[in-house]
């Protein structure tokens, strides 16, 4: 009776709150996550050119009336609109501070109109197998999601994630509808299921080991029942017996919700269960990366992950998957897949240990914002 007194009294002590902003916590995050600089932007005290910019953009939108495709339109954004937010964005002064805002402010923006073109108008992305809206892939279902996109959008004008710009809350309720909210899962890192393993790298002597980790890169079933992939399983195995030989203090395992496109099962998530039920590794030695979505952001977040757990970064971990994926790993397509896509190397790719495993030496590289991918944080 106590318990049950205790819960109606801090549900009534929540719902006042939430009743006095009636706003989405989800868009909100999300905007936050994917849009930092640009949508933290004060609209009132923009430059004079900026305001007036918004304002062209704000009449183009009013034309729109109730045509959502027209608002998808016209909420893109041209190069010189680009231009002129990330200068405003840099406008304190030449410092590298400034440079990076304006970067960032740059980067967000052609994200942004990413969003608006793939999810909005049903354009191709650029991993079409993994991206793009999830259901069927016809003109009619991305019409309706549009439909409703804009109408959510329209509802939130007034939050804080659209303050700056409607194309903002449209953009984010677009990823809403198409269930797209991958950016923020898991959030915090070092908490949730990654909690035990922060605690535990906190006391570490790191020196005790060969590699810093086990870093085990993530393959997805062919349908979506299926949660763990007969290749992950083996990823898996081989991955239990190198932590009981004593490589390294930590496995890390890398895979979002990717393959196949639709998937509901994280292949980070999976890939621990199996370790922590099959073969009894410790939960405070494995670490989820639940975002990397390609081989490029296995390693870069992966990287992240061990920056974040103070570990040496002069010291190698071990990458491992199945002999034709490090295979890859260890060409010369895929430093140019990093350069192209990330705009650095992650790290740098070393020695073959085994058919399944290669030496990799992370990259403080790996801490710099990247060319925007909008579901790859």
């Amino acid at each position: 009776m106590r318990l049950a007194l205790l819960v109606c009294m801090a549900v009534a002590a929540i719902q006042p709150a939430l009743a006095r902003t009636g706003e989405d916590q989800v868009i909100a995050a999300l905007g936050k996550r994917l849009f930092p600089v640009v949508a933290a932007m004060d609209r009132a005290g923009v430059p004079s050119e900026v305001r007036s910019m918004l304002e062209q953009r704000d009449r183009r939108l009013a034309t729109c009336a109730d045509d959502a495709p027209c608002k998808v339109n016209v909420s893109l954004w041209s190069n010189s609109e680009i231009e002129l937010v990330s200068a405003m964005a840099a406008a304190d002064g030449p410092s590298a501070e400034n440079r990076d805002r304006a970067n960032a402010a740059h980067r967000e923006l052609l994200g942004l109109n990413t969003i608006l073109d793939v999810y909005g108008r049903g354009s191709a992305p650029r991993y079409p197998r993994i991206d793009g809206p999830i259901g069927e892939q016809d003109r009619v279902r991305i019409a309706e999601d549009c439909v409703v996109a804009a109408a959510i959008a329209e509802a939130g004008r007034d939050e804080a994630p659209a303050g700056f710009d409607f194309s903002i809350g449209l953009a984010l309720a677009l990823l809403d509808v198409n269930e797209r909210l991958d950016a923020i899962a898991f959030q915090p890192l070092d908490g949730g299921l990654n909690s035990d393993a922060f605690q535990h790298a906190r006391g570490l002597d790191w020196s005790r080991y060969r590699y810093t980790s086990i870093i085990v890169l993530g393959a997805g079933p062919k349908d979506l029942l299926t949660p763990l992939s007969a290749r992950g399983k083996l990823h898996v195995k081989i991955a239990a017996q190198r932590y009981f030989s004593g490589l390294a203090p930590f496995i890390i395992v890398s895979g979002a919700a990717v393959h196949p496109r639709g998937t509901r099962f994280v292949e980070a998530v999976e890939m621990r269960r199996a370790l922590i039920e099959r073969y009894a590794v410790p939960a405070h030695a494995i670490v989820i990366e639940p975002h990397a979505r390609h081989t490029t952001t296995n390693l870069r977040n992966s990287a992240r992950l061990l920056m974040s757990m103070k570990a040496p970064m002069d010291r190698d971990a071990l990458v491992l998957s199945d002999p034709p994926h490090i295979d890859a790993v260890q060409s010369a397509e895929f430093v140019e897949r990093n350069q192209r896509e990330l705009g650095y190397q992650p790290g740098r790719v070393g020695a073959r240990t085994s058919p399944f495993d290669i030496v990799f030496r992370p990259s403080a590289a790996s801490a710099k914002v990247d060319p925007l991918d909008p579901l790859d944080p």
